[in-house]
């Protein structure tokens, strides 16, 4: 048994800490959302985010960034646009002891940072450690078989992370690619916002499979250019990711998408929706791409429909009318 806090009241927050107490251990849920947690302790549920999981009484709900005091692992379960801010919040109380696990998807506008670095950064006493991979809230919190990936540079905590989390539904592998399973995470939602306009456009199984499989190429490319190994992006956190998220109604991303395919404009489609990883993702990928000089066809034109006004016919067009090329030629540099 482990103590644990994990940080976010949120979907994957809850999910994973439903899944931890029921095998043992000793769990804290801390939200900066005072009325979000009174009303899981009012409805016994998270009704929003989590509707139909029960939060067993023994998990135990706090506002006080305190709590995180003697706890041995330290979960982040929050969007990625708040991790900098609860992270500097949390450093105070972590120790170098402590494993920190973030689970957030996304990169950082404007410094382009993955969430580990910027974990590290405001909590340098601990390396942290990414959990990836294949994993909707709504599948985790009912004990649906699940297999997800351990990343760190500190291969101690990694270990430690999979021998607490691991259990009869829950299956954690270890890597050591940081930056592949964090980019593979991260990229895969702008595909999947993709996967959702073309069902909203209603496109059948022939284009999803197509944007599938060169959505995985260019994400691929962008992340060996940034020093992550081509063999992770066939695996868990990359190819096993990109699937759950681009075919499932648990995707927010992909219910984004269909909204957007539909007529809805991005803004909107967002507001409707809630959290959109994949929203700011898209804008942050494009410009790392740029700067990266690695062409991402698809993230470009998924940047000029959200960003540019452009219409999601027209950018398929552009897609379908690129230069002729080698399926296994590597992608071109930007010139």
């Amino acid at each position: 048994m482990a103590k644990i806090t994990v940080l976010g009241s949120g979907g994957f927050g809850l999910a994973l800490a439903v899944m931890l107490d029921k095998y043992g251990n000793d769990v804290t849920v801390w939200s900066a959302f005072r009325q979000e947690l009174d009303d899981i302790i009012r409805d016994g549920e998270n009704k929003a985010k989590l509707p139909g999981v029960k939060v067993s009484s023994s998990i135990k709900l706090s506002d006080d960034i305190s709590c995180i005091s003697g706890s041995e692992m330290v979960i982040f379960g929050i969007p990625t646009g708040a991790v900098r801010k609860v992270a500097k919040l949390a450093s105070p109380y972590v120790t170098a002891e402590m494993a920190v696990v973030n689970t957030g998807k996304g990169l950082e506008d404007g410094t382009f940072k993955r969430m580990s670095e910027v974990i590290n950064e405001e909590i340098p006493q601990s390396e942290t450690v990414v959990l990836s991979g294949p994993s909707h809230a709504e599948e985790v919190a009912i004990g649906m078989p699940t297999t997800v990936v351990a990343a760190s540079a500190d291969s101690e905590k990694a270990s430690y992370v999979q021998s607490i989390m691991s259990n009869e539904t829950f299956r954690v592998y270890l890597n050591d690619d940081v930056v592949g399973c964090e980019l593979g995470g991260a990229l895969k939602n702008v595909i999947a916002l993709c996967a959702g306009i073309i069902d909203g456009l209603g496109c059948g199984d022939n284009t999803k499979a197509a944007l599938m499989t060169r959505g995985i190429s260019e994400i691929a490319s962008l992340g060996t250019a940034l020093g992550a190994k081509t063999e992770t992006f066939a695996g868990l956190t990359g190819i096993g990711d990109l699937i759950v998220t681009c075919t499932s109604m648990h995707s927010r991303n992909r219910r984004a998408g269909i909204l957007i395919g539909q007529g809805v404009s991005p803004e909107e489609a967002v507001k409707q929706v809630g959290t959109v990883e994949g929203y700011t993702c898209t804008k942050v990928a494009y410009e790392l791409s740029r700067k990266a000089g690695v062409n991402m066809p698809i993230t470009e034109q998924c940047y000029s429909v959200l960003f540019s006004g452009d219409s999601v016919k027209e950018a398929i067009k552009r897609l379908m009318g690129r230069p002729k090329k080698h399926e296994t030629e590597r992608t071109a540099l930007v010139k």
